[in-house]
């Protein structure tokens, strides 16, 4: 099972095992490289379509400008999250550090939902009823859109490689996964690089429809659902990131996983209760009462539950386990 479990919330973050000393093995690097393709990424599209928008006065092209940044300046705080969160446990937190990832992820998706969101929303709505900018300008935003989607569909593909990796583990689809991995960063850069491919189609659309019919009004309700867009996945990350750090509770196909592994450990009898709860990405607190077998004084069952808890916190997704006896009353698991 243990194969089995580790695979249930790949990477353990680089972090060391209190126990035994040991380095476990890091998948961190993976979201690390993750997040800097999409920092290069959205850097240079938001320099270019910051260029056309300016010179071609298009109110898509300037909600993706604002995008693009907002995407830009996510990817520092999500490379913060990733960073931070994967410090080792030091005496002021026994648990580590691995919270933080959800409170720089929270900030970024609020940074998503203002900078982007709003700002789209609201220039949208500002240029309704412009009139027709010059047409000589069209031609370079189309080839903007066009090499912006190129470079946010490379970045879209390192995430989705890495997601559709750790949900083939799971059994999972790939968008659950992305929506209930315990990696925020992971999570944002997903979401934000699909959203970013769906707002260059719509924002192409609505340059094309601008330049067609000399209409500026598809121009800026082409703003206007760019921000819409941004608005609804900021919502989904700051919800995510909120159940994570109020305490999410490990998914069912890691609880079961678990008590199967607890009941392997020699001298188990029964599992009674088991409460996991995330402090961080693919890292959990384990709590549980279980029953031993025969009959031992009180100071052997101590030392008997330290070795065991010893030997479950050298698994790569429990952070610390605590356990303590059952009583004969209580129902197993």
């Amino acid at each position: 099972m243990s194969e089995q479990a580790t695979a249930a919330e790949q990477d353990s973050g680089g972090t060391r095992s209190k126990t035994t000393g040991r380095k476990e093995e890091s998948g961190g690097g993976e979201t690390t490289t993750t997040v800097i393709i999409a920092f290069f990424a959205n850097l240079a599209i938001a320099i270019g379509k910051t260029v056309v928008a300016l010179m071609s006065g298009s109110a898509s092209m300037l909600a993706e400008a604002a995008h693009s940044w907002a995407d830009t300046g996510n990817q520092i705080l999500l490379f913060i999250a990733d960073k931070r969160s994967r410090r080792d446990p030091d005496p002021a937190h026994p648990l580590g550090y691995g919270r933080e990832a959800y409170v720089w992820s929270l900030m970024a998706a609020f940074g998503l939902f203002t900078a982007g969101a709003v700002v789209s929303i609201w220039h949208g709505i500002s240029t309704l009823g412009a009139s027709s900018e010059e047409e000589a300008s069209y031609t370079w935003a189309y080839v903007v859109l066009a090499i912006a989607f190129v470079f946010e569909g490379a970045s879209f593909t390192q995430a989705y490689r890495q997601t559709r990796k750790e949900a083939k583990n799971l059994d999972r689809d790939v968008l659950d996964h992305a929506l209930r991995t315990s990696d925020p960063t992971l999570r944002a850069v997903f979401a934000e690089d699909s959203a970013a491919l769906v707002g260059l189609v719509i924002a192409g659309l609505g340059v094309f429809l601008h330049q067609l019919t000399g209409n500026a009004v598809y121009d800026a309700i082409g703003s206007i659902l760019v921000g819409i867009l941004l608005g609804v996945v900021a919502v989904v990350l700051i919800n995510q990131n909120r159940r994570f750090i109020t305490g999410q509770e490990s998914d069912p196909e890691l609880r079961r996983l678990t008590i199967a592994r607890l009941k392997e450990l020699p001298g188990v009898q029964r599992v009674a209760y088991l409460r996991m709860e995330f402090v961080g990405p693919r890292k959990t607190l384990l709590i549980a009462s279980v029953d031993l077998d025969g009959e031992q004084l009180e100071s052997q069952v101590a030392y008997r539950l330290r070795e065991l808890e010893a030997e479950l916190e050298t698994e790569s997704f429990v952070r610390e386990a605590v356990l303590t006896l059952a009583t004969p009353d209580e129902p197993g698991l």
